[in-house]
């Protein structure tokens, strides 16, 4: 029996915000086919296929900073996370307290949720 599920993304790939369509035609035994329509470029391909199959977003927020200026420094993390894991990494990085001064680049978490990829300062203060 073939089954087919087709869903809908706007693609952040380039400037062009193409509309695409993914469809995943499930086959007896042969293993899934995943079909992306609507892109103009490569990159469009390309994040249709991501997005549909394992969902990523870079996570950016602030942290508390102690002795600056300033009562928050901006982060970010160095790659994009899963998606299901965006809420759980913020909940995690408010608990994170930072002292100034800070060098943009400066890890003030490593190794996130066990997932390899560290939060960063995205500014000296």
């Amino acid at each position: 029996m073939n089954g087919h599920h087709v869903d809908s993304y706007l693609c952040i790939g380039c400037p062009l915000g193409c509309r695409l369509e993914v469809e995943e035609v499930h086959t007896d035994g042969v293993g899934d086919d995943i079909e992306v329509r609507g892109f103009t470029c490569k990159k469009g391909k390309e994040y249709g296929r991501q997005e549909h199959t394992d969902p990523r977003r870079v996570v950016t927020t602030t942290v508390a900073l102690g002795g600056g200026a300033w009562d928050r420094l901006p982060v970010k993390t160095s790659a994009a996370v899963p998606k299901d894991l965006v809420r759980d990494v913020c909940r995690e990085l408010r608990r994170v307290r930072v002292d100034a001064p800070v060098a943009m680049g400066t890890v003030v978490l490593k190794d996130v949720l066990g997932t390899g990829i560290d939060v960063v300062a995205t500014r000296d203060l």
